[in-house]
Order: structure tokens, then C-alpha cells, then sequence
């Protein structure tokens, strides 16, 4: 995913570290440092498990996204929250949707 975003052009980063096997993933996308949008791995109709967005930050009151992040981690020591900095960051998570 690191590597993804890289070859992209962007800058991914490991916020927090989860479980090596079997932990949540949460990806957070900025553009240019902003609007940050949160992505979670939900289960469709068909089986499979997408990233879809989960929250977005409110650009009035941007501590609130940091807020909500860090009460995600706070239930979830498992989980990783990786952050991604990328010029489009929908075809970023779409182009991790069709690898999985």
C-alpha cells in the first residue's frame, strides 16, 4: 500500500501499528494535507470487502476527525491506521479495491 501510494506520487505513512495477521486496516487519504476521509474495509452483498469511506473530516471543525481516529484506536489495539497524501485519493482507494 506504502509502495502504491509512492509510485503514485504520494506519501503513505503508518500511524499506528495492529496485529501482523489479522488486524483491522483504516486508511486515511489527504490531498495536498486536507480533507482528510476515512476508509474502513466493509463487507458487500457479493462477499467480498471493499474500502469505503467511513468519515470525513468537517473542514469547520477538523479536531473532531482527529478526535474520532484516536477513540478508534483506543477500542481497536489491533488496527492499523495508515495515511495516505495523494493527489486523487478515490482512485487511489479504488485501485486498492481491485487488488483485493
Amino acid at each position: 500500500m506504502i509502495r502504491l501510494a509512492e509510485s503514485l506520487g504520494g506519501y503513505a505513512t503508518v500511524l499506528g501499528k495492529g496485529e501482523r495477521d489479522a488486524g483491522t486496516i483504516l486508511i486515511v487519504t489527504l490531498c495536498h494535507g486536507k480533507g482528510g476521509t476515512l476508509y474502513e474495509r466493509m463487507p458487500q452483498t457479493d462477499g467480498s470487502r471493499t474500502f469505503v469511506a467511513a468519515k470525513r473530516e468537517n473542514a469547520e471543525n477538523p479536531a473532531e476527525f482527529s478526535e474520532y481516529l484516536a477513540r478508534r484506536r483506543a477500542q481497536d489495539a489491533d488496527m492499523w491506521l495508515i495515511e495516505v497524501d495523494i493527489a486523487d485519493p478515490e482512485r487511489f482507494i479504488a485501485g486498492l479495491n481491485e487488488l483485493r
